[in-house]
């Protein structure tokens, strides 16, 4: 039969009723395979006597997993009674058992299961199939001769049936010698190799047994290209009816015969219905087997026809009964619906007389209820005209309320640079006593450095405002560049080692791999990371430990860096509130901060696309973890070269005193010759100023730009020190018009200002400043840099005469490369204490464009303008630091590095020693 007729017989028991007597389920492993349809088909036949029965059927494609899972589906279904076709015997044996615990009768198909626990079996004997074709071989042959085996799948039950009683017949047939066995897996094509190879190996061979009738069609095939087709006997097994089956080959001569092997549907269903009508059964069906050659072939075939179109026969029967059935229900349904017609016409009647009643009094409620909407429509209006109004005001007092804050904002903003200026006036004179007055007493120098201690910190909070301003408004960019994180970390930590020596706190740093590298902003990156170790430092007791480690995910995609520490750790209550900005929680004996450290890191944090998470014991301790993506998007990478700034420490160390800079002898000689012109508009920053310069140089002061302006015009000073934020003229302005003006465009220009953003650098910068100090700034520092640019000016205005004289002797050959580097590298030189010096800077100073720039130094040196100016800051470095009168960081200060770190940085990946170390192994043995 066809398969959509099957499936309609397994689905309604071929025209079942709608309650069907029995429910038979039927765990089947596979369909595949002409054998496995043919025992379908029998099932089907037998069903189509018996259409009070229902079959569910499930498919378990060879798998003895799902077959069970399968056998338990169909037990909580509901089914009368369970057929079984096992894959395998030993996984599908619980389930049966399962099966039968229930109550639920089994019945075997073809396959035992590894208990003897089931109600029916019902297969045949593979043992007797092989026996069978051995018998025959031995009737073909006359007795003697040469067989080859062509086997079906490894490890099958069938497989080993069947060889076992093949074998163990032959046994009883000396003359037959078994010489070789080829593995066909039931298909005709895999056997093909191995059976030519066999075959050609034993000439004489007279038969071939193969374990299904495909694979004895493969292994005829194969004799008719060997030319052995006429002399080699073919026997199969299964002997199914149906084109291209077993019968088919036979009757064809394609084989010579085929072992029958009943596929037992029919029996199994009749076994079944047996049981379920509490009929007599027998236990052990083993269906018989015989052998199907020319003898019998046709009348198999003509049986196999006429049991077909009975089938058919029987189906076409049931099918017009049912058409019969379906035309009866219908009409059934219609007389029915008729007498229901006339029934509800009359109820129908009743109930209009009494519609229209009540039509009548709902037509006057609905004209007193319309009366009463339009009152309740008009007030609707008046009120959503009300909720406008209102809406409309929400939204003034919206925009009033961001007008409010952005006005805070500015003004939270403005009064925190303003700060810096009175911090300056602070630090600069407590810095100036530390450093050059040797006689004061200790209790002197302890309140001096507790006044500074205390003003750095004030410069730090400072510092924080602002920043968390930046990132309120989206200021805040990250220029990211690759480096060596556990290198960066490193030096960071050394900031900390003295104020954690004098506590006893041990610092340690675990790296999981010497170098790490990733993408990141050293300016963000510096903060967190201060950040994270102030607060570790500040809560962790006396005689404590902090432990940093650094580690790469194991993912490989991000960086870890974890701060733990062994203080007192955070309570429950504050944990939820620990990244809050400005809440302080219960610190107990400890000094409480601003509130604004670890809100501020987990904001610059998230600004670098990473995650800042803590976990805390209270008593035990906390640790900070820091996870930042190794790779970073391009908008997020800077395009040239980037230096961190450091965080100011709340217990910094002192700082080293300052010795003179040794300058060229005509400039010393001149030193009091020089005039230097301050313009600020704060008397007391300028008074202070005036008095920290005279010692070294004429000094002239004006408190406004405007008269600065004239008052450098007219007196044409050798340097400017100017204040950004005035009144009228402000420093930038100032400096613009100096540099515009041709008798003022030489003279170098120090702007002081309390706004130290990156950007408004690069505005002071990009005005033509020469020098940018953010205040409050180091007396010390502000003498020493203008001393550096006046000296930069004398060697410039020497190197130029110098250059003149050879251009003025005769026959004294000058090269325009050379000309081209001179110029190139005295504007370098003469602005190697500026810190943000581009090439747009340099270009402008000689008067090309920045791209004719680049081109030209590309030709000349092979190198980009930022590695040349790199190279000479680097290359000066090493001949400060030869000089004992200058610590690391005034070195990194005097050539233009932001922070000792990055300038530590640099001079370790150029040299591959830290500047420290190159002091040492270069310093004179007297030393």
């Amino acid at each position: 039969m066809g398969q959509a007729a099957l499936g309609a017989a397994l689905l309604a028991g071929c025209g079942a009723p709608a309650a069907p007597a029995y429910r038979i389920g039927f765990a089947q492993c596979s369909t595949n395979g002409p054998w496995r349809q043919a025992m379908l088909a029998g099932m089907e036949r037998e069903l189509s006597f018996h259409p009070e029965v229902a079959l569910k059927m499930l498919n378990a494609n060879d798998n003895s997993a799902v077959q069970r899972q399968q056998i338990r589906e169909l037990l909580d279904g509901g089914i009368d009674l369970l057929i079984v076709s096992p894959y395998e015997s030993a996984p599908v044996t619980p389930a049966v058992e399962e099966a039968v615990a229930r109550d639920v009768p089994v019945v075997l198909l073809d396959r035992r299961t590894a208990s003897p626990r089931y109600t029916a079996y019902v297969g045949g004997n593979n043992l007797e199939v092989g026996q069978t074709a051995a018998r025959y071989a031995a009737r073909l042959l006359h007795e003697r001769g040469d067989v080859v085996e062509v086997l079906g799948g490894p490890g099958s039950s069938a497989t080993t049936e069947r060889h076992q009683g093949f074998v163990r017949e032959l046994g009883a047939h000396p003359g037959l010698h078994l010489v070789g066995q080829v593995t066909g897996d039931w298909k005709d094509l895999a056997l093909r190799p191995a059976l030519t190879a066999l075959l050609r190996q034993h000439p004489g061979v007279g038969l071939v047994y193969a374990h299904n009738d495909a694979m004895g069609r493969g292994a005829r095939e194969v004799c008719q290209q060997l030319g052995i087709a006429n002399r080699v006997k073919i026997i199969g097994v299964d002997g199914l009816a149906g084109p291209g089956e077993g019968i088919d080959f036979v009757q064809r001569g394609v084989l010579t015969a085929s072992v029958l092997y009943a596929p037992g549907g029919e029996e199994a269903m009749r076994t079944a219905l047996k049981i379920l009508e509490k009929q007599p059964f027998r236990r052990e069906n083993t269906l018989g087997t015989l052998v199907i050659d020319s003898t019998n072939v046709l009348t198999m075939r003509q049986q196999t026809e006429k049991m077909n179109s009975q089938q058919t026969d029987i189906l076409r029967q049931q099918s017009l009964l049912q058409r019969l059935r379906a035309t009866y229900s219908s009409q059934q349904t219609i007389l029915y619906g008729l007498l229901a017609s006339l029934l509800g016409a009359l109820v129908l009647g009743a109930l209009a007389v009494q519609s229209a009643r009540r039509n009548r009094q709902i037509n006057r409620r609905l004209a007193e209820q319309n009366a009463e909407n339009d009152a309740i429509n008009r007030q609707l209006v008046r009120q959503n005209e009300e909720i406008l109004h209102q809406r409309n005001q929400l939204a003034a007092l919206g925009e009033q309320a961001r007008a409010d804050t952005e006005a805070k904002l500015r003004f939270f903003t403005n009064f925190s640079h303003e700060l810096r200026t009175p911090l300056t006036l602070i630090l600069g004179p407590v810095e100036e006593l530390l450093s050059s007055s040797p006689d004061l007493s200790t209790a002197q120098r302890h309140d001096l450095g507790l006044v500074r201690r205390n003003t750095q910190r004030l410069l730090q909070l400072v510092n924080q405002l602002l920043d968390f301003r930046k990132i309120e408004v989206g200021k805040m960019a990250v220029r990211a560049s690759e480096g060596d994180l556990v290198a960066f970390v490193r030096e960071i930590l050394d900031a900390f080692e003295k104020p954690a020596r004098l506590r006893d706190i041990r610092l340690r740093l675990v790296a999981a791999e010497p170098v790490l590298t990733g993408w990141f902003d050293g300016n963000i990156l510096d903060k967190v990371f201060f950040n994270l170790l102030s607060n570790a430092l500040k809560f962790t007791p006396d005689h404590g430990q902090i432990t940093v480690s650094l580690q790469a995910a194991a993912d490989g995609q991000s960086l870890r860096v974890s701060v733990a520490d062994t203080g007192h750790g955070i309570s429950d209550q504050d944990q939820a509130h620990i990244f809050e900005w400005f809440y302080q929680g219960d610190a107990g004996a400890v000094a409480k901060g601003s509130g604004m450290g670890l809100a501020l890191a987990q904001g610059l944090v998230r600004l670098h696309l990473g995650q800042l998470t803590f976990s805390s014991q209270p008593g035990q301790g906390s640790t900070f973890v820091v996870a930042l993506p190794r790779e970073l998007p391009a908008a997020l990478r800077a395009t040239g070269p980037v230096e961190p700034s450091t965080f100011a420490l709340d217990e910094p160390e002192p700082l080293p005193e300052a010795g003179p800079l040794a300058l060229d002898a005509p400039a010393a000689e001149a030193a009091s010759e020089t005039l230097v012109l301050v313009i600020e508009d704060n008397p007391e920053v300028n008074d202070f100023l005036a008095r920290k310069l005279r010692t070294a140089f004429r000094v002239e002061t004006a408190t406004d730009g405007h008269t600065g302006f004239r008052l450098a015009t007219d007196l044409i000073p050798d340097l400017v020190v100017c204040d950004v934020m005035m009144p009228g003229l402000s420093g930038l302005e100032v400096v613009a018009q100096l540099k515009a003006d041709w008798r003022t465009s030489h003279v170098p220009v120090v702007l002081l200002t309390a706004r130290h953003a990156a950007e408004q650098q690069v505005e002071g910068v990009q005005a033509g400043a020469d020098l940018y100090l953010t205040k409050p700034f180091n007396p010390t520092f502000l003498l020493e840099s203008v001393r550096t640019l006046l000296a930069n000016r004398a060697r410039q205005r020497a190197h130029y005469r110098r250059e003149l004289a050879v251009d003025a002797a005769p026959g004294a050959p000058t090269g325009p490369d050379q000309t081209f580097l001179a110029d190139l590298t005295a504007i370098v030189e003469a602005n190697l204490t500026k810190t943000d010096l581009s090439v747009e800077d340099v270009a402008r100073s000689l008067g090309i464009s920045r791209m004719q720039l680049y081109r030209k130094v590309k030709a000349v040196l092979g190198t980009g303008v930022t590695d040349f100016i790199q190279s000479l800051r680097l290359t000066k470095a090493r001949e400060l630091l030869l000089d004992d009168a200058l610590t690391v960081a005034e070195v990194a200060y005097e050539l233009g590095f932001s922070s000792p770190s990055y300038f530590s940085t640099s001079f370790k990946a150029r040299y591959q020693l830290s500047p420290s170390e190159f002091r040492v192994r270069h310093s004179s043995p007297a030393r």
